[in-house]
């Protein structure tokens, strides 16, 4: 049984940048807000936002939560973050 890459959201590094800046929080603080300053660094978040790694799903979430946006919003290249964040998300 082969193993395949699996398949990379394209703009998943675009939109965790977006959120972050729209939020006005440094690569640090981002950490601290999610709750992650203890399993991760600043580098993490860097590499995340240049599209190097993929993040774990916790982080996701958190940033999701922060942005006030469903998860799908982030991982979803179709669709669209809001003009204004935080905003108020809609569940479907």
């Amino acid at each position: 049984m082969g193993r395949r890459p699996r398949r990379q959201q394209k703009r998943l590094a675009e939109k965790l940048l977006q959120i972050r800046l729209a939020l006005g929080l440094s690569q640090n603080e981002i950490l601290r807000s999610i709750g992650a300053e203890e399993d991760l660094y600043r580098t993490n978040i860097s590499n995340y936002e240049l599209g190097e790694r993929e993040p774990p799903l916790y982080v996701l979430l958190g940033y999701a939560r922060l942005a006030g946006v469903c998860l799908d919003v982030i991982i979803d290249d179709e669709l669209e973050l809001p003009d204004k964040l935080p905003a108020k998300a809609k569940h479907y």
